[in-house]
């Protein structure tokens, strides 16, 4: 990373570090969302902040920080999410289900988080791989699943053969399909995945398809 020293600030006005970041990450963010991480320029991300690109650098060192930058700060929202569930005295049916809706509304609400996941795919995940934050981010939700599939499977109420990361990879993938393929999904089959007044039916259909698996009668051989 190359060392920028701090600008000077005109008419010595101090400026807010804090608000300047948070500022500097919203304009990224749709920046990036919008064009990716290629067609992304610093030099556009300055022009729309009341800020510079140097400080842009002052402050991120460079494209590919700040747009790790972006990563960390939006995985960091939908895991200050999973934190917040509040399920410990729903029985595991209904911790499930309200589990499933809290993903689907994350997703549905941060369509940007949906195109910054999809841009990192293409990248292979170079960006969350080399980031030290992500990698001690974890999920939360992995906690609260692993508890919550354990009291289903020790009361014989769920029977399927699976762990915390299948359950979230489950969930996730309908989530993330819903938002990420609505155009193409809309343009091939004339539906729209997101249409406000099929929301709910979507909504429960995930919780359904959910349950239904977890709680499925199952034979041994």
């Amino acid at each position: 990373m190359t060392s920028v020293d701090e600008p000077a600030r005109p008419n010595g006005r101090i400026r807010d570090a804090v608000r300047t970041q948070a500022e500097i990450l919203d304009v990224a963010t749709q920046e990036f969302a919008r064009a990716g991480y290629d067609g992304a320029r610093v030099d556009e991300i300055a022009a729309r902040t009341r800020t510079t690109k140097r400080m842009i650098y002052y402050y991120f060192g460079g494209k590919e920080q700040l747009f790790t930058a972006v990563l960390e700060r939006a995985y960091g929202v939908i895991r200050e999410a999973e934190q917040g569930l509040d399920v410990e005295h729903l029985d595991p049916v209904a911790a499930i289900r309200k589990l499933a809706e809290v993903t689907f509304d994350h997703h549905e609400q941060h369509p940007d988080f949906i195109r910054l996941v999809s841009i990192e795919n293409i990248h292979e995940a170079e960006h969350i791989a080399a980031s030290e934050k992500l990698g001690k981010i974890g999920s939360p939700a992995l906690d609260v699943i692993s508890r919550i599939l354990a009291t289903g499977q020790e009361s014989g109420l769920f029977t399927a053969d699976v762990d915390a990361v299948d359950l979230h990879a489950m969930i996730s993938s309908f989530c993330f399909f819903r938002v990420a393929n609505r155009h193409t999904f809309g343009a091939l089959f004339g539906r729209d995945l997101t249409d406000p007044d099929r929301r709910e039916h979507y909504r429960a259909m995930l919780g359904d398809m959910v349950i239904a698996y977890l709680t499925a009668e199952r034979t041994t051989d």
